[in-house]
């Protein structure tokens, strides 16, 4: 049933005034009587369209600077009276209330000034009360009212009432769930506010809200729907701009976004080289031509088709070394004309912009569904540095051991669970990843740095020589014999174990240095 509404009046209350004097002017041309308030008013007489002020139409004047402009009877029994009910209209009719067919709102910028770093003063005085309130009186009547609250909406239903002269129950239904949805995350952005102001960071009801980027083809499997949702201006994969390439997947967004996250890490030019969510190479050097060949040679089989992500711009040297080799995805906060031109050879590959890289440092929450609801936490921000490592072996380590230990537990933090990283010269040599037990993560690493050696013919092992690091305490001595065993000269791991003594033992009867830093980075 398409029960379509005509439009004999409508309400135009904006704050953002893109579009308002096309679609009063065209309400207008349709004999709609427009009423309006405050700057919206101005600007639709300003541009000569008829315009009655919403205190004119009530016999309310606007009170309190603004602050009460329609929570008035005469505006909200006119959206909310039901036109099939003889009772409601009755009383309309009682007390001179008209029908209001079409409402056009949307609401004070509340989350532009938050993130613009605004007072809490003007944040407070940014919070929407009357357009949220028309909003949802409008939706709810959505059998007699249309709202729109966006003018991304109002070509659509200016075409409707011209084609068919009102808007359907379907159009009427559809712009109602969007409407729901607007104030819906309006009031989760000044909820999470007043949270934050308040230093609670997961607070008794949590409300989460984002904005739909784009449907994907699928999850990741096929049979499996999917789409990509902003949250926040963040820099990273949601917000960064396609350059090239075919249509991004979920599973190639999951893995550009743990890709940037660890990038983001250094200070140094850095290569990132993510596969299936994990680092499967990481390098620093004076430059990214440089961070390439040195991240690719940690496990150039599974690089093969994986996530690449810099923390400069990349120049024309670094995107021919690249090019070379089946890519996905290549990310950078920027590319130059140069080295946009060599990978446009390469029509598949996306090149993702990201204007600026994630802050490591950033506070914000991480949120994962589990049956019958979602598990929330603050993101992990934990960072060591020389002074918070504490030297537990007889031998210490030498200061580029030590700079290999810290580079590598950095490296650590982005690898899944049980996690261990073995790293020489600012560059990951083996990556072990996911395994139940950390004895296994480290002999996978171990295997991992002999297969790359051999295929470079570089001779048994990459890792020989090298510092290891553990996401987690090694509960038994096995652990740090088995990364002993694979070359290791120095070990950092959080500490903490009931057999720490017995560890610790194991590594000076090895003659190896071994910190604890007392931070752990699970990841699951």
């Amino acid at each position: 049933m398409s029960m379509i509404v005509p439009v004999r009046r409508a309400l135009l209350s904006v704050s953002d005034k893109t579009g308002l004097v096309d679609l009063g002017r065209a309400l207008a041309g349709l004999d709609v009587h427009i009423l309006s308030t405050g700057g919206s008013a101005a600007a639709l007489r300003e541009a000569g369209v008829p315009v009655t002020e919403v205190g004119d139409h009530t016999g309310f004047a606007e009170i309190l600077d603004g602050r009460v402009k329609t929570l008035v009877p005469h505006i909200h029994g006119g959206i909310l009276a039901r036109r099939d009910l003889p009772a409601h209209m009755a009383q309309m009719e009682a007390h001179g209330i008209a029908p209001i067919d079409l409402v056009v709102v949307n609401l004070y910028p509340f989350e532009d000034a938050l993130a613009a770093g605004a007072s809490p003063e003007t944040c407070v005085e940014t919070i929407d009360v009357g357009g949220p309130a028309l909003i949802r009186a409008a939706a709810k009547n959505h059998r007699d009212v249309a709202v729109l609250t966006e003018h991304a909406q109002y070509e659509a239903v200016l075409a409707s009432l011209h084609a068919q002269g009102g808007t359907t129950l379907a159009q009427r239904r559809s712009l109602a769930a969007a409407a729901f949805a607007r104030t819906a995350a309006y009031d989760a952005a000044i909820a999470g506010w007043f949270a934050r102001e308040e230093g609670d960071a997961l607070p008794a009801r949590l409300t989460l809200s984002g904005t739909r980027l784009q449907a994907l083809r699928y999850g990741e499997n096929p049979h499996q729907q999917a789409a990509l949702y902003a949250v926040s201006d963040r820099p990273g994969v949601a917000n960064a701009r396609q350059a090239q390439g075919r249509e991004l997947s979920y599973n190639n967004i999951n893995d550009t976004d743990a890709a940037l996250d660890c990038v983001a890490e250094f200070a140094e030019p850095a290569v990132v080289i993510v596969k299936h969510a994990n680092p499967c190479g990481v390098a620093t050097a004076s430059d990214i031509a440089a961070a390439w060949p040195r991240a690719l040679a940690c496990d150039p089989v599974s690089a093969f088709g994986g996530i690449v992500a810099v923390n400069r711009v990349l120049d024309e040297a670094a995107a021919e070394q690249m090019a070379a080799m089946f890519t996905e995805v290549i990310a950078a906060p920027d590319a130059t004309e140069g080295a946009r031109a060599i990978l446009s050879r390469k029509k598949n590959l996306r090149l993702l912009l990201t204007g600026s890289l994630p802050d490591p440092a950033a506070a914000g929450i991480l949120v994962k569904s589990v049956s019958g609801g979602f598990l929330a936490q603050s993101r992990d921000t934990g960072r060591i540095a020389r002074r918070d490592v504490h030297v537990v072996t007889r031998r210490a380590p030498t200061d580029a051991e030590l700079r290999d230990m810290l580079f590598a537990f950095i490296v650590c933090k982005h690898v899944k669970s049980n996690a261990i990283v073995y790293a020489r010269d600012g560059a990951t040599v083996g990556i072990g990843a996911g395994q139940m037990s950390r004895v296994d993560s480290a002999r996978v690493a171990r295997w991992k740095s002999e297969a790359a050696a051999q295929q470079a013919g570089a001779g048994a092992s990459l890792a020989q020589g090298s510092v290891a690091a553990s996401d987690a305490f090694f509960p038994f001595a096995d652990g740090l014999q088995t990364v002993v065993q694979a070359g290791a000269t120095a070990v950092i791991q959080p500490g903490g174990s009931m057999r720490d003594a017995e560890v610790i033992e194991a590594a000076d009867a090895a003659g190896i240095a071994m910190v604890f830093t007392g931070l752990r980075h699970f990841r699951h």
